[in-house]
């Protein structure tokens, strides 16, 4: 339960940090916002034509009488709909971090710089065109994982009970787990962490994991509330890796130097 707090913790910490930052908060704005256009522009069209797809898709309905053609063209059409927005919440992170790897990127090393008790920051070694190629492939390689969770967990919806209680909880976390990977991969990357290695790592800790996701996630949901949060939740993420990781933050080093100075005034003489 610890470790949900601390997750917790992180995000928050993340989104204070970009507050304290107001012009990179700015720029941070812009992928998100880009993508945000893209996904609105797929959703309205998959909205207007969407039932015409469903009629086209299912020829051996057109002689079905009323009210049953009606009903399953009708189902069909909004399961449709549901999973294009399924879609969108899982890819939109992987996105907004392609269209804005650069500026992601230097966000992540300037919060590592921040926070380092020597204040430098991992850097990739690796040329832009590089590091973008590997962000693209491993988030595809993440979102199979994600889809096919994401139809493990449909499937499992139409369940009696457990469908409607138990399944949406564990969608959750799932969710949760796939876009703190997607956010934590810009610092990880940077160390040469390796998508395996990542998720191995996520893994061990997945508490930690859910307190940082889990409630990002819900967020996210929230209409443009993610353009708003993109940038403070990479910066989160940072300091999430710097946790995973083991490595010392400046602030610890402060606390430990003032706890050892309390405990000396402290001591018996």
């Amino acid at each position: 339960m610890r470790d949900l707090g601390v997750g917790f913790r992180h995000l928050l910490e993340g989104q204070r940090w970009m507050a304290r930052h107001g012009r990179q908060y700015g720029f941070g704005l812009l992928p998100g916002l880009i993508t945000l256009v893209l996904y609105a522009a797929a959703l309205i069209a998959l909205a207007l034509w969407g039932e015409d797809a469903v009629t086209w898709a299912t020829p051996f309905a057109d002689h079905w009488s009323s009210p049953w053609q009606g009903l399953f063209r009708g189902f069909l059409t909004a399961v449709l709909f549901a999973l294009g927005l399924l879609l969108a919440v899982l890819t939109f992170t992987a996105l907004t971090l392609l269209v804005g790897q650069p500026f992601y990127e230097n966000l992540s090393e300037q919060v590592d710089a921040d926070v380092s008790p020597d204040g430098t920051a991992p850097r990739s070694q690796l040329p832009l065109w590089r590091e973008l190629w590997i962000s693209a492939r491993d988030s595809l390689r993440v979102l199979v994982r994600a889809a096919l969770w994401g139809v493990l967990l449909f499937a499992l919806g139409f369940l009696p009970l457990v469908g409607q209680t138990v399944v949406p909880v564990i969608g959750f976390f799932v969710t949760g787990f796939f876009l703190t990977e997607e956010l934590a991969a810009v610092a990880l990357q940077r160390r040469g962490v390796e998508l395996r290695a990542r998720l191995a790592l996520l893994r061990s800790r997945k508490t930690l994991v859910w307190g940082f996701g889990a409630p990002l996630g819900l967020a996210f949901l929230v209409p443009f509330v993610a353009v708003f949060l993109m940038p403070g939740a990479v910066a989160g993420a940072t300091l999430l890796t710097r946790e995973l990781l083991g490595e010392e933050r400046a602030d610890d080093r402060e606390s430990d130097v003032a706890r050892t100075a309390s405990q000396s005034r402290t001591a018996p003489q």
